[in-house]
């Protein structure tokens, strides 16, 4: 069986699941259960804070058969393809590898197709900060009069790198840096074994990143010892 690191094996899959957060978590479950959903969020934070995670379950609980719901049921087809990121309704784009005007053109050329199988069709575009100013524009006028049933979910860390029509055009979500406290809870609850001298110094060296501490743990679960070394070294 081939290994699965603990980032992927433990990403969460309902709101309740990401760790911490709980601000955010509250106000996307407003938004649903009110049925105010804009056409348009930007998730912006630090990498390792959940963005790209809490922006998967959002377009999940939206397009779960059983939905809109806080709670997507996990099962329905809809829910599934999202889990394994081969959703027909969900496209996640990576600017930082598609970042000329065309690639923003032939989103623009799919937005335009209503949903197939879904409630919404949305767009993930993660990283959005690295499209072209020409690719931006070419988003812009999209945003401005976006189809119907169409949504799109912005996430960047660096949110000053965009063009202001383009923020004011979206329903921002802040995602801060996770509290240690919040980082020790989630590697405990993953790695039930650890001490917790351990997750604090683990949680420390994090700096409020929780996909740095998962991977930290990852490279060095095997070995206990190296793990150990691993934590003296940095504590130095």
């Amino acid at each position: 069986m081939n290994y699965i690191p603990l980032y992927r094996k433990y990403r969460p899959q309902k709101l309740e699941e990401v760790v911490g957060q709980e601000h955010i978590k509250k106000a996307l479950k407003n938004a649903i259960e009110l049925n105010k959903i804009s056409h348009a969020y930007l998730f912006t934070g630090p990498r390792g804070t959940g963005k790209t995670s809490t922006a998967r379950i959002f377009a999940k609980s939206l397009n779960c058969k059983e939905g809109p719901t806080i709670s997507p049921c996990g099962v329905c087809p809809n829910c599934i393809d999202i889990t394994n990121s081969t959703p027909m309704d969900v496209i996640e784009i990576d600017a930082a590898s598609n970042r000329k005007v065309e690639d923003a053109q032939n989103i623009l050329e799919r937005v335009m197709y209503a949903p197939v199988n879904s409630r919404y069709k949305i767009y993930i575009i993660d990283e959005v900060h690295m499209l072209s100013t020409t690719a931006f524009n070419a988003l812009l006028k999209t945003l401005e009069e976006p189809p119907e049933k169409t949504l799109f979910i912005l996430v960047s860390e660096r949110p000053e790198k965009l063009l202001p029509t383009i923020i004011s055009r979206t329903q921002q979500v802040r995602v801060p840096r996770l509290s240690e406290k919040e980082i020790i809870d989630g590697l405990r609850a993953s790695n039930p074994d650890m001490d917790l001298v351990t997750a604090m110094d683990m949680a420390h060296i994090a700096d409020g990143s929780y996909l740095k501490a998962l991977k930290m743990l990852d490279e060095n679960i095997e070995n206990q010892q190296n793990l150990q070394q691993f934590i003296e070294l940095m504590r130095k």
